[in-house]
């Protein structure tokens, strides 16, 4: 018999490799008619084999191609998700397949995602490459979790861009008047519902259908199917909004409130939208969620609480509502002036003359 310290041991001309590791044992044929010197030798190789396989080394992992793997995401997308968040993360998708088209999951590494996010940078984009690496991100848990790959998520060491806040953009009273007069039907009806209700154009105004609008009580409702709370939600309409979408109604035909000629939806507004703006000798700092910033801003600068704005608008917290706290350059200037000494003396119950409780007198 051998030494059980040598972790080899000769049995009837046969020679076994007898070892314990992390709490389990190893038994492994050596072979016959060897030396010891030769069975330790083979022992060493069969030790390191036994490791290298624990470790996940040689053993041949899941992997799939990056189009499988966009493949399967968007199936589970397109059941989970809803059709908006589903079109964005295509969006996300296609950007990403210009870049990884043709590789394996297990060769996107993290110094490649960062090139992705260098040359969306370079490009112009701000914003889209955070949307982007995040897609990313959640496309490696699902396969991880559906064990179509077995890896690292080297999306998990790339750091989100730092998004810039940027000026918020209104409207001034005299710009929507020349946004208005540059666009034409239905564009026009979109800009004032955009204004005076604060949807969210292609998501939630495009998708609305005549049996959504109720002319009578001035009141339209957001499925939850389209709203980005996914709730839906009531939104009241001001008489403007009102006469818009009658006027509307009554030259147009189908179960969509803004269709094309076929009576299907319009996709996207942006094209016409861009075409009016410059027509109106607005800068490209505006776009159609421009439109949303204004309501909110006007609800902030005629006294609405943040609540009441959180409220009309759709915003699930009021972090997002903040922002709109401020006022524009115009109000704040009235504000200032009504604190000058001859308004606040004029308009203050206790004039700025009257002696301080306490205070010596002459």
């Amino acid at each position: 018999m051998a030494r059980r310290g040598d972790a080899i041991y000769r049995r009837n001309r046969t020679w076994w490799l007898d070892f314990v590791h992390r709490g389990d044992r190893h038994v492994v044929r050596i072979g016959s008619n060897i030396n010891r010197t030769v069975a330790k030798e083979i022992a060493q190789v069969e030790r390191a084999r036994i490791l290298r396989g624990e470790a996940g080394i040689g053993k041949k992992q899941k992997d799939i191609t990056f189009a499988a793997a966009k493949a399967l995401f968007l199936a589970w997308v397109d059941t989970n998700k809803r059709p908006n968040t589903a079109r964005s993360y295509r969006e996300c998708l296609l950007r990403l397949e210009e870049s990884f088209a043709g590789k394996r999951l297990s060769e996107l590494t993290p110094f490649l995602v960062e090139r992705h996010k260098h040359a969306r940078v370079k490009g112009g984009a701000l914003v889209a490459p955070n949307r982007e690496i995040a897609v990313l991100k959640a496309l490696f848990n699902r396969c991880l979790e559906w064990k179509k790959y077995e890896g690292e998520n080297p999306v998990s060491e790339v750091k989100l861009l730092r998004e810039p806040m940027g000026r918020l953009r209104y409207l001034e009273p005299e710009e929507e008047e020349k946004l208005l007069e540059a666009a034409r039907e239905p564009l026009r009806t979109l800009i004032l519902l955009g204004i005076n209700t604060g949807l969210r154009l292609r998501a939630e105004a495009l998708t609305l259908q005549r049996s959504d609008v109720d002319l009578n009580r001035g009141l339209l409702t957001v499925q939850a199917a389209y709203g980005k709370s996914g709730e839906s939600r009531t939104v009241n309409m001001n008489m403007v909004m009102r006469n818009a979408l009658r006027a509307l109604f009554e030259r147009t035909k189908g179960p969509y409130v803004f269709c094309n000629r076929d009576g299907k939806p319009f996709g996207s507004i942006r094209n016409a939208f861009n075409r009016a703006r410059k027509k109106a000798g607005l800068g490209d700092d505006v776009t159609p969620h421009t439109l949303r910033h204004t309501f909110a801003s006007r609800l902030a600068m005629v006294g609405e609480g943040l609540r009441t704005v959180q409220e009309l608008g759709g915003w699930k917290t009021l972090d997002l509502v903040q922002r709109y706290s401020h006022l524009s350059p115009s109000h704040k200037a009235q504000a200032v002036e009504r604190i000058s000494r001859e308004n606040f003396e004029a308009n203050s119950p206790t004039p700025l003359t009257t002696p301080v409780k306490g205070a010596a007198t002459a």
